[in-house]
């Protein structure tokens, strides 16, 4: 897969300054999804950060109130991602299944490793979205957080392969529903597939392709 260089204007009330708007809040961001992915967010804390970009943790609280915000600005420049990633595949494919296939492809497999100064760990990221991305919306206050609009990005993917789902066959009635099922189905048979082998029909967990193959089977087969 193609490694792309892009940015995003991720929602304002996530952050308290935008860390795409100095080089420190983007080293903030940078050093944050690699050190989430060594440590897990648990072990991670803004002091572990402030020392590994050689930086004070008041630097990173001028930028994010706490480490869920900053979570949540990782995993909205995510979505922003794949949602981009999808209209770049998609672009010029106009056979229907096609173009779910390619989906399910997007959201089985892993991304490029990115090794630039600037760039966000498109691997890094993958693997935080699968393993802790439930963190931001599993939560006692998630509808006073929605309020704010903050889960944008990623209902907006659901939206978009909603309409594929919708023009692929327009009589189904729960393309909304089957597409964040696809996404958050994905995620977990990642994670399983990974740490927790037994959980799935990959048992060794080294099948590289199983997880598509689940995915799009499950799908082709819900639309039938």
């Amino acid at each position: 897969m193609m490694d792309f260089q892009v940015s995003f204007k991720v929602n304002e009330k996530i952050y308290l300054r935008d860390p795409e708007s100095t080089e420190i809040g983007k080293q903030i961001v940078k050093n944050a999804i690699d050190l989430i992915y060594e440590l897990g967010f648990e072990h991670f804390t803004f002091k572990k950060l402030a020392i590994h970009i050689s930086s004070t943790e008041a630097t990173v609280y001028r930028y994010f109130e706490n480490k869920h915000r900053l979570l949540l600005y990782i995993l909205n420049w995510y979505w922003c991602y794949m949602e981009f990633l999808v209209d770049f595949k998609l672009q010029n494919i106009t056979v229907k299944k096609d173009r779910l296939q390619i989906i399910v492809s997007l959201l089985t497999h892993g991304l490029p490793e990115s090794t630039g100064q600037f760039d966000y760990n498109k691997k890094y990221l993958n693997h935080i979205v699968i393993t802790e991305s439930n963190k931001v919306y599993m939560v006692k206050e998630v509808a006073e957080i929605n309020k704010d609009e903050v889960f944008k990005p990623y209902k907006d993917l659901c939206a978009k392969i909603a309409s594929v789902i919708a023009d692929y066959k327009p009589s189904y009635k729960f393309p909304r529903s089957l597409s964040s099922t696809l996404i958050e189905t994905a995620q977990h048979q990642q994670f399983f597939k990974s740490y927790l082998p037994k959980l799935t029909d990959s048992p060794t967990g080294k099948e590289n392709d199983f997880v598509y193959r689940f995915i799009a089977d499950f799908l082709f087969r819900t639309l039938a």
